[in-house]
């Protein structure tokens, strides 16, 4: 197993050229079994997630072919209509092959999702929507039983809380029901945009997506298309932070700034400098105190969850008293144990989190609880006195491409080594 060894102290300094979205990716690999004909993705993140639902694709009979920063999806015939539990136990989106599974073939059978360490996300709402559609459901021995016969069919489907993975999965399926399906109290993310905006390409009809209504009128059958993957945000995020927490001067590049709207005023009220352009941005601090900025994870265009983790690892440096509160996921304060063991101060009561700042961190044997905890260690050892240690770096590689070489780019001294 691999670990993450950082000396930390050194300012960053350079460039960093932002990946392809891996919550897009994966819901964009999925839709190729909507079609007899190829999808070719570019600008692909090869993580360890992408490579898994790729093997979990081919269960399906379909052809995956991989290229540098591109991947062709070919699901000409499917050969078979289950996903079997130990594929779909290792990731949960994966489960998201249901829908399109049963809208082409009127019939599905998909292992449950296994448990999640940051949350309990239940699928109840993935399905009722399909249940909506006119799916007859059935759950037997861990497994989703689904059938349409004569195919899904348009209905008005209302979420009663924002998902994001349930508009998706709505989405994926309604594309080809007879009829036009209304999606209400829908997620807005950047991702969701960008798996209509691939659907579109292969035929679908779909309008709304971005807002919280969208509505699709399904057709007989969808194409092949070549769509290029979003970049993906809260990798942008994450390394912004990174370069906020660190000191020094970072420049993104293959980035949508607009898509982290609520980031960059939070950064600079922390005390960084944010200078954007058409397509990079540049985050700075030379020397400035962090100041201590409150913080609410919301539903997009709220500030996103998935960077929660990274925020506070820059506010345990801050100059006061921070609090952080967690309202999409009951269980995203894993990390915090891991930061005081770097000597930070944080009290956890509930959704909240006070973090008390200070001086300095202390480098430490440190162990990543879940993907976006496993960056907010890297950069709290970026940012520490001494040698840190990031153990469990497998979370790590399920969303981020070579960060070790990408932050070595910028001056970091981290390395992976053989534990």
């Amino acid at each position: 197993m691999d670990k993450i060894v950082i000396e930390g102290g050194t300012p960053l300094s350079g460039q960093i050229s932002i990946s392809g979205a891996k919550n897009s990716a994966l819901k964009l690999m999925v839709a190729c079994l909507l079609s007899d004909e190829p999808l070719e993705l570019t600008n692909m993140p090869n993580l360890r997630d992408t490579r898994f639902l790729g093997h979990l694709l081919e269960n399906f009979g379909v052809e995956v072919t991989d290229g540098v920063g591109r991947l062709t999806l070919h699901a000409k015939t499917l050969s078979s209509t289950t996903a079997p539990y130990d594929l779909v136990r290792k990731m949960r989106a994966s489960f998201n092959v249901l829908g399109p599974v049963l809208a082409r073939a009127h019939k599905a059978k998909v292992s449950l999702p296994g448990g999640c360490a940051i949350g309990a996300r239940p699928v109840d709402l993935h399905l009722n929507a399909l249940k909506a559609m006119g799916a007859n459901i059935e759950l037997s021995e861990g497994y989703v039983i689904a059938s349409a016969k004569g195919g899904l069919k348009g209905a008005d489907i209302t979420f009663p809380f924002i998902s994001v993975g349930a508009t998706e999965h709505a989405m994926l399926a309604a594309v080809l029901a007879k009829g036009e399906t209304t999606l209400n109290n829908a997620a807005r993310e950047p991702e969701i945009v960008d798996l209509a905006n691939c659907l579109q390409a292969m035929g679908a009809k779909i309008n709304g997506a971005g807002r919280s209504e969208i509505t699709i009128e399904g057709v007989e059958k969808l194409g092949g298309a070549k769509f290029a993957v979003v970049p993906d945000r809260i990798e942008a995020g994450t390394y912004a932070l990174a370069a906020a927490t660190v000191g020094g001067a970072v420049r993104l590049v293959n980035v949508r700034s607009d898509h982290l709207g609520s980031l960059w005023p939070l950064i600079a009220q922390a005390g960084a400098k944010v200078t954007m352009d058409e397509d990079s941005v540049l985050v700075e601090r030379h020397g400035t105190p962090i100041r201590p900025v409150d913080v609410e994870t919301q539903a997009y265009p709220g500030f996103p969850t998935d960077l929660q983790a990274q925020f506070m690892a820059m506010m345990c440096l801050a100059d006061g008293v921070s609090i952080i509160r967690e309202n999409i996921f009951e269980n995203r304060f894993m990390h915090c144990p891991e930061l005081s063991r770097m000597g930070a101060n944080i009290t956890v009561s509930g959704r909240e989190a006070i973090i008390r700042g200070v001086p300095k961190l202390k480098g430490a044997q440190v162990m990543a609880t879940d993907l976006r905890a496993s960056a907010s260690l890297i950069a709290a050892g970026l940012a520490a006195e001494g040698t840190t240690e990031v153990g469990r770096v497998y979370h790590l590689d399920r969303g981020f491409e070579q960060i070790e070489v990408k932050l070595g780019n910028c001056g970091a001294r981290i390395k992976r080594v053989k534990e």
